[in-house]
């Protein structure tokens, strides 16, 4: 069994600032891709922002230039910086990883969601 738990969001005014964590855990032989989705009411989960185990990432336009991505691989977790934070941000956050297992299975592992709101 794998386990993903966010933590981090909340309710920031406008021009604000959050930062996300997500660690997995469990039977975790190695972590591969991470990343952020997140998904406003009424809508489809969109991403945000992924990193590979290598440390390349990838951003929505949306985002870019205000959200960094980052992971410790030491300890399988990923971080999302969200600054300048705009009201359109407001969504549950996701995090997701790809996971090898210490069983030979490789799976897509979702955490709870975080919810973010951010005010005006």
């Amino acid at each position: 069994q794998v386990q993903l738990v966010e933590s981090g969001g909340g309710l920031v005014q406008v021009g604000g600032s959050l930062r996300l964590s997500c660690a997995a855990s469990g039977s975790i032989f190695s972590v591969n891709a991470m990343g952020w989705y997140r998904q406003a009411p009424g809508k489809q989960r969109d991403l945000v922002a992924t990193i590979t185990s290598g440390g390349s990432t990838n951003y929505a336009d949306s985002v870019k230039g205000r959200f960094t991505i980052s992971r410790d691989n030491a300890k399988n977790t990923v971080y999302l910086q969200m600054n300048s934070l705009k009201p359109e941000d407001t969504a549950v956050y996701y995090c997701n990883a790809d996971i090898h297992n210490v069983f030979g299975g490789i799976s897509v592992s979702w955490g709870q969601g975080t919810q973010v709101t951010v005010s005006s």
